[in-house]
């Protein structure tokens, strides 16, 4: 019981934190974008305790058993897209918007408001749901008599309490112990467990080769299909923005930006680490779920401490992704639906507390959604290909291509959403999971579409001038 014990007690500690920030929410911008006044320091932290998620540890735990380190590829996207937002990160913070979707319309027009809010509330949803199933297995992991579908429910009801409570303000500074504890228990668990494990040649040896190669037993094809979805779903990341509209200036979006790749490359090569060191150990080779890998070392493979501290940072990883995740689609629904066409008049009292309502109403949908994907990396991959398209060519343009027109932003939109979907539908409903459509990964035919709409509509109509968001 101690490990329940020592998850349980991180848990109260945000808690508590969360109650003191909640009384200090008073505005829209509070709860949304924490009162535009986050430093850098702040936003490293909540942009990489956000990031890193159930799709890191229990996603990559299943590529890192499986495939070894070429299980890397997946991160590797977010690592190739951080390189470019660091040029992106200041601008995105001098418009001083909202949500993505107050991007689009400015550039492009109200369609594409509707079509990126739809999109991102989908994608959202679904990224959340599977936040709840990796509480839900960790729960069932660590506390006696508890099953994993309670767990799921406990998850649910906590994370989505606790975002509803203080938005935004409670969820960047909460982060701040988050990353703390996730860096810290990373470097301490992996030498631990090859310790345990019998040192690093006893791992090499217990393991096949093609676990430290590039590409471990898969095509390029078949690893780009990890890379790009995540890299795009970086790109565009709607978490992402709302920081950089809620740092203290353009100064802090920037070096945000840099810290937060260091801390990426640190944390996500040492997941996978964790992971196909455990998969070379005896004891766990023939693990039935591969995802649980991660949470199975904790509770079973380290010395007793350090097992607590990865399994306290494995509840925060879970809580700060779930929470932003929620954040931002209620965001949308009440600034991007509610405010932009219902009532655009309405008092902050009233739009604090319809945000609230829009979380909890949102964790219902996801806690519903959490039986569509059996397996977590499924969710993983279509949730990020279904946003990546949708949303990331469209938004890029916005910085780096003057030529975009509101035609082409909003049929690419429409393109990447309608043909994401339809491919995840065509292979689950139809092909039963089996295979993808003609063979072709989600994210290829999504992301073509979506590329040529916005490429070929835009040369063939009149750009919107002026463009307020150029410069």
């Amino acid at each position: 019981m101690i490990y329940a014990y020592s998850v349980g007690a991180y848990l109260l500690l945000l808690i508590g934190i969360s109650v003191v920030l909640g009384f200090r929410v008073r505005t829209q911008e509070d709860f949304m974008v924490a009162g535009r006044r986050l430093t850098w320091p702040i936003l490293v932290g909540t942009l990489l305790a956000t990031w890193i998620g159930s799709g890191s540890i229990f996603g990559g735990g299943t590529l890192g058993f499986e495939q070894g380190f070429a299980a890397l590829w997946q991160p590797a996207g977010a690592w190739i897209g951080l390189a470019l937002i660091y040029f992106i990160a200041a601008r995105a913070r001098r418009f001083g918007m909202f949500t993505v979707p107050d991007l689009m319309e400015a550039r492009y027009n109200v369609a594409a408001r509707v079509l990126s809010t739809f999109a991102t509330i989908v994608s959202y949803t679904i990224i959340v749901s599977y936040q709840f199933r990796g509480g839900g297995i960790v729960l069932n992991l660590i506390v006696p008599g508890i099953g994993e579908f309670e767990g799921i429910l406990l998850t649910a009801v906590f994370a989505t309490l606790f975002t509803a409570f203080a938005g935004l303000l409670s969820v960047a500074y909460t982060d701040i112990a988050n990353g703390t504890i996730i860096v810290t228990s990373l470097v301490v668990a992996v030498p631990a467990l090859a310790r345990s494990a019998g040192g690093w040649a006893q791992v090499r040896s217990n393991l096949d080769p093609s676990h430290f190669s590039l590409m471990g037993t898969m095509s390029l094809q078949e690893a780009l299909g990890f890379f790009l979805p995540t890299m795009f779903l970086l790109l565009g990341n709607a978490n992402m923005y709302q920081r950089f509209f809620a740092a203290k200036d353009e100064r802090h979006a920037r070096r945000s930006v840099a810290g937060w790749i260091v801390g990426l490359l640190v944390v996500e090569t040492l997941v996978i680490a964790l992971a196909v060191i455990g998969s070379s150990m005896p004891q766990f080779r023939d693990l039935e779920i591969h995802a649980h890998i991660i949470p199975t070392v904790a509770r079973h493979g380290l010395p007793v401490l350090v097992g607590c501290l990865l399994l306290s940072a494995v509840a925060a990883i879970i809580v700060s992704t779930a929470d932003s995740f929620l954040l931002v689609p209620a965001t949308n629904l009440v600034r991007d639906i509610y405010q932009r066409f219902i009532h655009p008049n309405a008092s902050e009292r009233r739009i604090v507390w319809l945000s609230r309502a829009a979380v909890v109403l949102l964790g219902l949908v996801s806690f519903g959604m959490t039986q569509v994907h059996e397996r977590i990396l499924d969710a993983v991959v279509a949730a990020y290909t279904i946003y990546g398209a949708s949303i990331t060519p469209a938004l890029l343009a916005i910085f780096l291509w003057r030529r975009a027109t509101p035609a082409g932003g909003t049929a690419s939109i429409l393109a990447g959403f309608t043909v994401g979907v339809g491919w995840e539908l065509w292979r689950f409903a139809v092909l039963k999971g089996e295979a993808f459509p003609l063979g072709v990964e989600t994210i290829y035919s999504a992301l073509l579409a979506s590329t040529l709409a916005l490429i070929l509509v835009s040369l063939f109509t009149s750009p919107k001038a002026p463009d307020p968001t150029a410069g």
